[in-house]
């Protein structure tokens, strides 16, 4: 502790006393001294109940696996199952009726539909891509992508293909005659468009083959920009933008007929900057990292240099895009996503702070430090001045009431107006699915979102329910109807709760991010479904999902399903244990290695490199986008079926060091990449193997505490 600096009683490490008072409160109204004794006050305050609720959670747990060795299965008798969570206090009373009260919502957030990215924080070319991936080239989207078939003559081939740009215009001219309809004719027959003065307005007109036409609602055409011959045409079709840039000056408007050289679709609307499970984060020095990324993302002004193509490359923020109305005034449209941040849950501490000699919860620094940084942003990211925080992994009501306690202590700490600080209530823990409406309840003048997450809740289920029998195999889990129930269930509530118009309710991500095809087949299903929202893993991608936001007026999906029924708790509480002789001895060696593969894959990256998500290659050479959530998934269904027996501790060891070699094959040309093969003491593969042989001991299952412990061991023998 000799190199800690004292702040009202805390002990604080000099890298981040040194951003707080230097960078982060640089031009506020707030001192160094109020911040230092609101983060104390605040730490004094919330710390005992963060551990009172942490120990409740293994309790609980515990009471869940007894229940289990005592009456197997849920199957076995549901009715008594349900009972008993209610008896312990897992199932809390749900309240009467009620309709959230959350006020001073951004559009993006309360009345247009559209995509949203995850992107860690800590890298700053991601999170500035992510940021300025509000509009996106359909063009190079469906160039750059399978949605336009890659073989035979559409090859993309080394060069320009002009086949395959056939294709992409015609693609492009089915959906802007899907979305924005001619009265007479079609886009693929436009030899001309032009906005032309009628009075004091502004029309836009099309020329055809059969002569000129406008839009079959004229109302659509919003704005413009240059001149007649080279300039921009602004629609607008379900609350988004799409912009017709004519340039027949270059090759690619040359060739068209108009002169339409590309569509510009607005595409993520919000990006959630992540501070949690895709970054690796771990100390002092790793946290300020984030921090400040997220405060130049505040002030406006972070950049990232780098090289490509073999030139030097300096990426900033977007500009807001200017245009003129059909009257011929300002049209300001947003440059860039809303953008939010996502905290860490309750679970971990951090030794950035110590009070009493102890490390503070860590989620209690991120709401402090980020709301600090967030007060940097003058209306260039909210135009109503909130401040979105994204809180994971909270178990039930109780523990979404004590984020909204412990925003209320940052909100008196900075001087700001109660409910400022919005929260977004990932449903990815069981406790909270089962509670959902309750846990809105308590979040009901702040909640902004509610948004499934696939992958942590079905890590969550495997480790509620470790001790009721062998787990399915992964792929099966995702036909159980206990995850159609979740899905159901999370949109119905949000539509009862009175989110429609006024909040998110949000889905999962895509994790395949070179699978563009399926991912526009499948992917319609969640605005069908009544979402707001959905994760997508790149630009490119939530330039393709938009679409899907033209193709439904989610707002009209949200009525059809506003008065369906919820979903029963027995059927949210469904999934079946594996039968544990329906398995042949090849396809539990077959499933034991893709989850060993993909957690090596995952966790040497993170261990030896830092880097909490990426695309990696799974064990058929697919690139996955992984974060912790997968890697939960992983190791909770290799700590279950070693639990009961499909596996043993010998099998599982030698599949790990057998899927090691492939791992280092698949990263042969990372030249900081460490060899696992050759060294299984090495501490990246011991983490790996420790994930699923200590898998059912870690707290509900996660991941943070051995990866934290493993990366920290690295990075201290690195500095020697």
């Amino acid at each position: 502790m000799s190199d800690y600096v004292t702040k009202s009683g805390l002990s604080v490490h000099p890298l981040l006393a040194d951003f707080v008072d230097k960078e982060a409160l640089a031009g506020l109204p707030i001192s160094s001294e109020q911040f230092w004794d609101g983060l104390a006050a605040l730490a004094k305050a919330h710390v005992p109940t963060n551990a009172r609720l942490l120990a409740k959670r293994d309790d609980i747990q515990g009471r869940i696996d007894d229940w289990h060795h005592a009456n197997g299965s849920v199957a076995k008798n549901p009715q008594a199952y349900e009972a008993f969570l209610r008896e312990i206090g897992y199932l809390v009373a749900e309240p009467g009726d009620f309709t959230i009260e959350t006020e001073n919502l951004d559009p993006e957030i309360s009345s247009i539909c559209g995509p949203q990215l995850v992107v860690p924080v800590s890298n700053a070319r991601y999170a500035l891509n992510a940021a300025n991936a509000r509009w996106g080239s359909l063009y190079d989207a469906l160039y750059g992508t399978d949605v336009i078939a890659r073989d035979g003559d559409l090859a993309p081939g080394k060069g320009f293909n002009e086949k395959r740009a056939a294709a992409v215009v015609a693609r492009a001219a089915d959906f802007l005659d899907a979305s924005f309809p001619l009265a007479g004719g079609s886009h693929k027959d436009a030899t001309g468009y032009h906005v032309i003065k009628e009075g004091e307005t502004r029309i836009f007109v099309v020329d055809t083959a059969i002569g000129r036409t406008g839009l079959r609602d004229p109302e659509a055409f919003v704005g413009y920009g240059g001149t007649e011959k080279a300039g921009e045409i602004v629609l607008k079709h379900n609350g988004l933008h799409v912009v017709l840039v004519i340039a027949p000056e270059t090759p690619i408007g040359a060739a068209h007929a108009a002169g339409l050289s590309d569509v510009i679709v607005e595409a993520a609307l919000t990006t959630i900057q992540d501070c949690e499970d895709s970054v690796a984060a771990v100390d002092a020095e790793d946290k300020v990292g984030v921090y400040r990324n997220w405060l130049g993302l505040m002030q406006g002004d972070l950049e990232d240099s780098f090289e490509k193509g073999g030139k030097q490359v300096t990426r900033k923020l977007n500009p807001d895009r200017v245009y003129k109305d059909v009257q011929g005034r300002e049209l300001v449209l947003k440059g860039r996503s809303l953008l939010l941040v996502r905290n860490v849950g309750h679970l971990m501490t951090t030794d950035a702070v110590l009070l009493d000699g102890k490390p503070i919860g860590e989620g209690l620094m991120d709401a402090a430090v980020t709301a600090l940084c967030a007060l940097h942003d003058k209306g260039n990211n909210s135009r109503t001045g909130a401040i979105y925080v994204v809180k994971p992994k909270m178990h039930g009501p109780e523990e979404v009431a004590f984020a909204c306690a412990i925003f209320a202590s940052v909100e008196t700490m900075l001087g700001l107006v109660p409910n400022t600080i919005k929260i977004g209530i990932m449903d990815e823990e069981r406790r909270t699915s089962a509670n959902l409406k309750a846990a809105i309840y308590e979040a009901r003048q702040r909640v902004f979102f509610i948004n499934t997450g696939f992958l942590d809740r079905t890590g969550d289920e495997i480790h509620t329910s470790m001790e009721a029998g062998a787990v399915l195999r992964k792929d099966e889990i995702k036909s159980e109807r206990w995850i159609a129930s979740y899905e159901d269930r999370n949109v119905l509530i949000g539509l009862a709760c009175g989110f429609s118009g006024k909040a998110q309710i949000g889905k999962g991500m895509w994790a395949r991010p070179d699978d563009m095809a399926a991912m526009m087949e499948a992917k319609v299903g969640h605005p069908n479904s009544g979402a707001n929202t959905a994760w997508v893993p790149s630009p490119t991608a939530a330039t393709l999902h938009a679409l899907h936001y033209h193709q439904v007026d989610v707002f009209e999906a949200q009525q059809r399903r506003h008065n369906q029924a919820v979903p029963s708790l027995g059927e949210l509480f469904s999934m079946p244990v594996q039968v544990p002789y329906s398995l042949s001895r090849e396809e539990i060696t077959r499933e034991l290695e893709n989850n060993a593969q993909g957690i090596l894959g995952y966790v040497v990256r993170w261990v030896q490199q830092g880097v909490g998500c990426s695309k990696v290659p799974d064990i058929n050479n697919v690139g996955l986008m992984e974060d912790r959530a997968t890697c939960r998934i992983s190791s909770q269904a290799v700590a279950n079926w070693l639990r009961h027996g499909l596996v043993s501790r010998d099998e599982v060891t030698s599949v790990f060091e057998r899927m090691a070699v492939v791992v280092d094959q698949q990263n042969q040309g990372n030249p900081i990449y460490r060899p696992m093969a050759e060294n299984y003491q090495s501490v990246a593969f011991q983490a790996a193997l420790d994930l699923a042989l200590k898998g059912a001991d870690q707290p509900s299952g996660y991941t943070e505490p051995l990866l934290h412990a493993a990366r920290r061991k690295v990075k201290a023998r690195d500095a020697r």
